[in-house]
């Protein structure tokens, strides 16, 4: 890091995440300590705690308060209690990917959450203790050139342009990037037909929707709260929602007529925004 801006809780917080997703810190591997941290993103160790406690949150770190470097943590094992997002969707990922034709759509307002989800299922494609023949991902994101229900600053009055909106943009791209180029090392290396595809929603959705080989749908909602954002350098307040500790439902196909029902109009309703109200959605 060139120490030239000032790092958030949550911007400290979403590079360590993107660290455990490619498989630079592994589980069972402990971090740096805090003060290697704090000189590496060159802020004061509260701001690292915080940005811990964030990790944590989302289930990823273990061991926390033990007084030395907390640890990767495990993939929860799957579980019919509703889970947050980043921990309860890894384990339903892979359990759709040991079909030997994948299918995912998904409705979300970034990809953070999927690509941290599918680092899972992609590594134990490359150990060789999953081989699905094909992987499709539909992925509807919100465009870039709506106005966002969220995130947005509090006061409407932030000087020229949008610094919230364009940083969310930035993220949006990334992390969709990122996704896409994971999925695609699959193909590249093991020859399994990936097609990976993002369409834009007009609106801000409301809840994210992840639907599993047309089997399971897990819906969360996103609960919208106000908080401090760093913005090109500098503090605003917004309100934001943070989607990976949103709690994720479980519908499936075999458990009963309603669950049965609410996939099959999940999958509907899915379907039809793709086929008509989205547009193509171009990652820059």
């Amino acid at each position: 890091m060139n120490g030239n801006s000032r790092k958030s809780p949550q911007e400290i917080a979403d590079i360590l995440r993107e660290r455990i997703r490619a498989g630079e810190l592994r589980v069972g591997e402990r971090l740096p300590t805090q003060a290697e941290l704090a000189e590496e993103f060159g802020v004061e160790r509260g701001v690292v705690r915080q940005a811990l406690r964030i990790l944590a949150d989302d289930g990823l770190l273990s061991n926390v308060s033990k007084g030395s470097p907390p640890r990767i943590a495990e993939p929860a094992p799957a579980s019919d209690e509703p889970q947050p997002a980043v921990v309860g969707l890894a384990p339903r990922l892979t359990e759709a990917f040991s079909a030997p034709h994948v299918r995912v759509d998904v409705v979300s307002h970034t990809s953070e959450t999927l690509m941290v989800a599918v680092g899972e299922p992609v590594r134990l494609i490359h150990e060789g203790r999953l081989r699905p023949e094909s992987i499709e991902f539909r992925v509807l994101l919100p465009s870039r050139t709506i106005n966002l229900a969220f995130p947005v600053p509090v006061d409407e009055g932030t000087g020229d342009g949008d610094p919230v909106h364009e940083r969310w943009l930035r993220m949006r791209n990334a992390q969709a990037q990122v996704l896409r180029h994971n999925l695609q090392t699959v193909h590249h290396t093991h020859g399994i037909d990936v097609r990976v595809t993002f369409r834009a929603l007009p609106f801000t959705p409301p809840v994210k929707l992840y639907l599993l080989n047309g089997q399971e749908a897990l819906m969360g909602y996103y609960l919208l709260a106000r908080r401090e954002e760093e913005c090109d350098s500098r503090s605003l307040d917004v309100y934001d929602a943070l989607g990976s500790q949103s709690l994720l439902f479980s519908f499936t196909r075999q458990a009963g007529q309603r669950d049965r029902a609410f996939v099959a109009e999940s999958q509907k309703w899915f379907d039809a925004l793709w086929e008509t109200i989205t547009t193509d959605l171009t990652l820059s």
